[in-house]
């Protein structure tokens, strides 16, 4: 079974959708060779509140993504070097989005989008097949008992309470 998955999964509260991610399938298309990769780790990024969020300090150009639609790409440069993978959630107009930090066996999120040739040109893109990122369910299952949370990394600046907020899922394959 390949579903690809539509605005319709995504437009669900973030936390749900992070979770559910697991076990997913990342879908590249780069001229005719398509691959797969299992999505082992995400983190979330919860509307305007979440302090780690961008959303934290209102809509901008360059989280503009964040806003909705759902299932759209929202991918930007960190330390001027790494472009970061998010995907889109929640209602419109409610800032949201799930980093996708790990896939097949690339661990890290700047990691994975060098080699899959992620770039910016992606912002703020329908995931689809046209655009040639998309999400796929094929059927994986992963247990909750096997599904591990942790505090995000790298949130420190957003103080105690929201670095501390287990919004990292992540399985061992």
């Amino acid at each position: 079974m390949r579903k690809v998955l539509n605005e319709k999964f995504f437009a669900r509260d973030t936390l749900v959708v992070a979770e559910e991610l697991l076990g997913k399938f990342l879908v590249r298309k780069c001229g005719k060779r398509e691959e797969a990769y299992l999505i082992t780790e995400v983190e979330a990024y919860d509307g305007h509140l979440d302090r780690a969020s961008h959303a934290s300090k209102g809509e901008t150009e360059r989280n503009k993504p964040m806003w909705g639609p759902a299932g759209y790409w929202y991918v930007y440069l960190v330390y001027g070097m790494h472009d970061m993978l998010n995907m889109v959630t929640g209602p419109r107009k409610y800032p949201a989005a799930v980093l996708i930090r790990g896939v097949g066996e690339f661990r890290g999120p700047g990691i994975l989008t060098k080699a899959l040739q992620i770039e910016r040109t992606l912002n703020n893109k329908k995931a689809d097949k046209k655009t040639g990122l998309w999400i796929e369910d094929r059927g994986v299952v992963i247990q909750k008992k096997d599904i591990q949370k942790s505090p995000r990394i790298g949130v420190r600046y957003a103080g105690p309470i929201w670095a501390k907020k287990p919004y990292r899922f992540f399985f061992k394959v």
